[in-house]
Formats: structure tokens, sequence, C-alpha cells
């Protein structure tokens, strides 16, 4: 019998092979596939009437896709297996989800890509003991005392957290949302470098999260922790992030590792030695701060994870401030010494005026002469950028010229206020200095503070020496308020060298030192010109700089177009 438009009807017999076909495509993964090669064979229907048989297909095939997810997502729970993750531990470190764990405020991860799975075929890898839900990393997104945040933590368990071609896209899937909805992206490196069985898969996976790091540059913050090995092209993307944090003993940076060196430089250095947190703190400068342990970092960074704003659509964040505004700080008055030649420790005073006294310094243990960090005043985020008397004089050199640009570049980008204490007799001399580029490092400091369009406020505590003056945020490089202390001095140089060329070969240097100390070793040179807009008790510094906050928060300033500056790198 034939049916309407010429189609043969459908028979019993037809209809139950439709079903199982249907059974058969609808357990399999190639769904879509299996239905039409199933129906190949049958003859075209219009529709047909589901039946018992229909229901109790899906409802079997229903049950096995519930199982297979389950056992997917207590295999990527485990990651490598428990053996390993009990490696992981005997090394006095945590997995990856652990670290997640205790990084994220309770219950507020939520993982993405976590049935991902690499796509190797090559050495074995397509085995099924080879293939790991969720390969080598955890994403997704989650929250720090509340405010969004994304995150990516490498599994060391799995093939040594090793960047596979799927490992890179959940990274780089989890990063184009961050900048999509204006949040930061925590990066929690803990790999072998590239997987070697992907070959050049594996290199175009670095090469998107590189990519990635720069056009998230200046649109939301990035902090990489290191709390393993990061070797090879691996480390330039947590050199490419705004703050790099590292844990000291388990965790290393190199391009080349010691057997590498050892090969081509003959020279003999440990893993520690040539990439640990004790190098990259104190001599290279790549990284920001190191941490005791595991815990220890995740604490620390969800502490500074409070000053940072989501994104550069984001003003400074506020809290709520129990330390009164108005509060004088008397011991400023006397901590300047007498003697001009004598130290003191600009710390001091840092901590007297933040906010319960708290500072976050970033870099400590490098370029000890320039402090900067953050701090909160009357609960607003501000970055704190100060001279250090008590290393090299506070002295400006190469190092602490590219430190405290990035520092006031990155504020700067986040909308956070500057707040500058100069103590500054001038630039290192030195051939090692001149020759290493003193001048083109030193213009990069000089550059960040004059781009820098957020609020500005200075305060020149002793001296201001000479071009140092110049480049340590002053009014000629539109400081908004730039105050003076009682004891401070601006001028070309000190008074000694100052006279020795004034009134060289002439008697009577020493009444010519002491003429040119009470003419120019003040603030009122600077003060009658309009270079300082007050003279200031030190004791009212915080009270002074809160209020100045408080009336530039509304500050708008804009620098001329450009496709980018040319900062002299």
């Amino acid at each position: 019998m034939t049916a309407r438009f010429g189609l043969p009807s459908v028979t019993g017999e037809t209809r139950a092979a439709m079903m199982a076909a249907y059974c058969v495509a609808r357990g399999s993964r190639g769904f879509l596939d299996g239905l039409r090669l199933s129906f190949r064979s049958l003859a075209p229907v219009k529709h047909a009437a589901p039946t018992l048989a229909t229901n109790r297909c899906y409802s079997v095939s229903h049950l096995s896709v519930r199982e297979r997810i389950e056992k997917k997502r207590k295999a990527a729970l485990v990651g490598g297996g428990q053996k390993r993750i009990d490696a992981q531990h005997k090394r006095g470190k945590l997995t990856a989800r652990e670290r997640v764990e205790l990084l994220l405020d309770a219950e507020s991860f939520c993982e993405t890509d976590m049935f991902v799975e690499h796509r190797c075929s090559d050495f074995g890898m397509e085995q099924d003991q080879n293939k790991f839900p969720g390969d080598s990393v955890v994403t997704g997104s989650g929250r720090i005392n509340g405010r969004l945040v994304y995150v990516f933590s490498q599994d060391f368990t799995v093939f040594g957290g090793s960047l596979s071609g799927a490992h890179a896209q959940k990274i780089c899937k989890i990063m184009d949302q961050a900048m999509m909805v204006g949040a930061p992206v925590i990066g929690l490196n803990d790999s072998g470098g590239a997987r070697i069985q992907e070959g050049v898969e594996s290199l175009a996976g670095y090469a998107d999260i590189f990519l990635r790091n720069v056009m998230a540059s200046g649109v939301v913050p990035q902090i990489s922790l290191i709390m393993g090995p990061c070797a090879g092209g691996a480390v330039y993307s947590p050199a490419l992030t705004d703050f790099t944090f590292m844990v000291k003993d388990t965790s290393y940076l190199f391009i080349t590792g010691p057997d590498v060196v050892k090969s081509v430089t003959n020279e003999d250095v440990t893993q520690e030695e040539l990439g640990g947190a004790k190098t990259h703190t104190s001599v290279s400068g790549v990284a920001h701060r190191a941490f005791e342990n595991d815990v220890e970092a995740l604490l620390h960074l969800r502490h500074f994870f409070n000053f940072l704003p989501l994104s550069n659509q984001d003003a400074a964040p506020v809290r709520e401030c129990h330390d009164s505004s108005e509060r004088l700080v008397p011991m400023l008055d006397t901590i300047v010494p007498f003697e001009s030649t004598k130290a003191y420790d600009m710390l001091d005073i840092i901590h007297a005026i933040a906010d319960e006294r708290e500072f976050f310094e970033i870099m400590p243990d490098y370029a000890k002469n320039i402090v900067v960090g953050f701090a909160r005043m009357n609960g607003r985020t501000v970055g704190m950028v100060g001279n250090q008397p008590k290393v090299a004089s506070g002295c400006l050199d190469i190092n602490s010229s590219v430190k405290g640009a990035r520092f006031v570049r990155f504020c700067d980008a986040f909308n956070i206020p500057i707040v500058t204490f100069v103590d500054v007799p001038g630039f290192l001399p030195g051939t090692s200095q001149e020759y290493g580029g003193i001048i083109r490092h030193g213009a990069k400091l000089l550059f960040a503070f004059a781009e820098a369009t957020v609020p500005k406020i200075t305060v020149i505590t002793r001296k201001a020496y000479g071009g140092a003056y110049d480049v340590m945020s002053s009014k000629h490089l539109r400081g908004d308020v730039n105050y003076a202390w009682p004891t401070a001095e601006v001028a070309v140089m000190g008074a000694k060298g100052a006279v020795q060329i004034i009134f060289r070969g002439k008697e009577n240097q020493a009444e010519a030192e002491a003429e040119y100390v009470d003419k120019f070793a003040n603030p009122f040179p600077a003060a009658v010109r309009g270079f300082v807009d007050d003279i200031i008790e030190p004791s009212t510094t915080r009270k002074r700089i809160c209020r100045d906050l408080e009336v530039l928060a509304s500050k708008k300033q804009v620098n001329p177009w450009k496709k980018h500056a040319n900062i002299p790198l």
C-alpha cells in the first residue's frame, strides 16, 4: 500500500528496525552520524508516533550517559591518580584543585572544560590510560572575598602539567571571558613545559596564551603564582603578567635548565641558583615576592587581591575605614635626622600614614633603594613610591628606575592614585651605571610619572637634587599636589659640591657653603616659584593626603591621541 506523496507506508517491522537504530545511535558518541548511517536503508517517513519501545530505549541510554558523566567527573577530580597526588604532597606541594579551593571563597568555584581531553594520537597517546578528563589544567571562575576572578591551575600529576593544545585552549577560553566581563586572571603555574608528543601544536598553544597576555595587559590585572617548575617558552607568560610571585624551594623559572647551561657554557649551577625564588626576587627582578610554602602564598595572594580593581573600567577599590582620616602622626615631626647625611627608614613614614599601618610591599628584596607597594588612605587603595635613604642614600639607579616605572604604569593603567615620598640625592654615578644604560633606564621612570593621568600627590621629605628631583613626580610632570616638609632641600646638587664648583680656588669655602645652605638648602626656593603647593608640618601629612585624594577622586585628564607611546625600553 502506498502512502501520500507516493512514499511507501511504514510497516511494523520497519518501525521496530527504526527504533533499534535509534537506540544504537543515541548511545554512541557520534549521535548524528550514527543516526544518518542507520537510517540510510530505511524507507523515508514524514514522522512516526512514539511507542513504549522508544521511551524504554531513551531511558537506558540516558542512564548510560549519566554513568559516563559521573565516571569522567570522578576521574577529573583525581587528576593523574592517587599515587601521583601522594608524590605531590611528599614534595610539600598542594594539588591543582587543592590550590584553587584554598585561593577562592568556599563553594564559589565554577569549573569549565572538565571533560576536555588532549587530541594527540601519536606515541601511544591515543590509548585510554593516557587520556585524562580536563587534561593537565583546572580552569574556571570564582570569588575572592566576594569579588569575581578567573583562575587556571596547572596539574603536575597529569603529564607533569605539560602544555598541550587542549590545555592551552582551556586557558585561552577563561582569559577571553575575563576580558569580556572585566575580571582579573590568576595563573597557578606548575608545569614541566611543552608536551613533546604534540610538537608544534604545543608551541602554538603557548603563542595563543602569550597573545592573550598582551591583549589583557592594562585591561584586567594578571597575576602569576609560580608553584613548581616553569621552564623554556612557558616563562614568558608570567613575564607578561603584572605580578609574579614564587614559592621558596619548590618553584623555578628559567629559559634553559642546568644541564643545558652546563653543556653550552660549562657552568655548574643548581636549579635553585639558576632560577629559584631567591634569584628572581633579589637578583634578576623577574619575581615580585616569594613565600615559604603553597598555603602561605595563596593566603597572601587573597590578601593582595583586595588592593586591586577588577578592570581598567573600575576605580581604585574603597573599603570601610576605621582609621580616622584626620589622624595626626606626631612621630613624623622628628623622623628626619638633623644631619642631612644620616639615614632613616622610608618604610616608617609609609606605615605611619597608611590606614592601620598596613602596607603590601612589592619587590622588597630587589632594588631596595626605592620602595613601592600598595596601601590604603581613608579606605582607598593607593600606590606608594618612595626613595629609601637607608640604601645607597636613596639614589636612583638602573634597577630602581625600572622597578619604579613598572609599578607607576600599573597604577596608572588601573586608576590607582600614586603617593610619592622624595628623598633623592640624584642618580647613582659610576661606569657600571653609565655602561649599563642609566640614561635610558632612568628615562623610563620619568616617562611613567609624566604619562600618568591618575591623581598624583608628592611629598618631599628631605633631598630633591638635580634631575632626580624632576623625575620623582615633580610639579613639572603634572603632579597634582606637591608638598614639602620643613626639612626639604630642592637644589641642583648638595651644598658642598655646589660650593666647590661656584667658589673654586677661592678662600673662605666654609662661609660660602653656609651661605649656599641658607639660600638653597630649604624648601623656600621651590615654594616661592610654585613648584611645591605648600610647606606642611610632617604630622599633618596623612590628613592632607586623605583630603586631597577625596578632592582628586573626580579628576579627569587625557593625553593626546596616539596609537601608543614609545617608552625608552
